[in-house]
């Protein structure tokens, strides 16, 4: 049987169950719920808190889970990715009052309060900066107000609460994040978490593609595949009315009006856009 950690709160918690309800596995349908079979699919999930979901998987007591790449290094655990899933994006970065610092070298002996050391202490570490770290739960902007730190180091997103408590960003970003699904270090895969990876990679493909028909002159059909190539090659095939084809091909979901627009000025007609529910490529 596989076994998944999954969150069980947090910004992660429902798009990881939704990603999985695509790939076509039975999730909780209540909150509290903190076990789950799904027998079809001889899978059983354990939803989580986020931080702990690489140690759990690290000590192999699961066979894989989701958490965020921020928490799989902060934790520390002999976990690694084995798929990026394209949600959960977050930015970490240093912010201070103003005039605090300059760059992270400026840094060097001041207290920084963060919810992450793990992270902070390894990118500390590879820019050759020695400071003290404190930790926090949460709510690291207060710190400085409170003098307990002379910076913090958090996930930022458009930085609005850094600014309520009057930091500034600063310097580089120390880490850009997401959801992952991460494995043992080292682990063998095993044909159920394969599976799992191959219906998942369909999920992430078909969320950024979507299927485009159209009707083209039989002379324009070389110009217009080139504009849509698709993953391998287009379908063409010829319509009833003699010196058209139909194409069906690929593109992605956000090219989609650029692309469509451009086919019409080869001569295209009849152009229309399906959803990709799922996949396999």
């Amino acid at each position: 049987m596989l076994r998944i950690a999954l969150p069980n709160k947090g910004s992660l918690a429902e798009p990881a169950s939704q990603m999985l309800t695509e790939a076509g596995y039975r999730q909780r349908t209540d909150s509290r719920e903190l076990v789950m079979l799904d027998a079809d699919n001889d899978t059983e999930f354990f939803f989580l808190r986020p931080r702990d979901i690489a140690v759990y998987v690290g000590s192999g007591r699961l066979d894989v889970g989701i958490t965020g790449e921020d928490l799989l290094l902060d934790s520390g655990a002999p976990a690694e990715t084995v798929l990026q899933l394209g949600f959960g994006e977050s930015t970490f970065r240093f912010a201070g009052l103003p005039d605090t610092a300059g760059s992270v070298h400026d840094l060097a002996g001041k207290r920084i309060a963060t919810a992450y050391p793990g992270v902070v202490s390894s990118y500390l570490a590879a820019q050759g900066v020695s400071a003290e770290l404190i930790r926090l739960d949460g709510a690291v902007e207060t710190a400085v107000r409170l003098e307990v730190a002379d910076a913090i180091a958090d996930v930022v997103s458009t930085g609005t609460t850094l600014r309520n408590a009057g930091l500034e960003i600063f310097g580089e970003p120390l880490l850009t994040s997401q959801a992952v699904l991460v494995r043992r270090a080292g682990a063998e895969p095993t044909p159920k978490v394969e599976q799992l990876v191959r219906r998942l990679q369909g999920v992430i493909i078909a969320r950024r593609y979507v299927l485009m028909d159209y009707d083209i002159p039989d002379e324009l059909v070389e110009k217009a595949v080139a504009i849509t190539p698709g993953i391998e090659s287009p379908t063409v095939a010829p319509l009833h009315e003699r010196g058209w084809s139909a194409v069906r091909s690929m593109v992605l979901r956000k090219q989609t009006n650029r692309i469509m627009d451009e086919l019409w000025d080869v001569g295209a007609r009849a152009i229309f856009v399906t959803d990709i529910h799922a996949c396999r490529l």
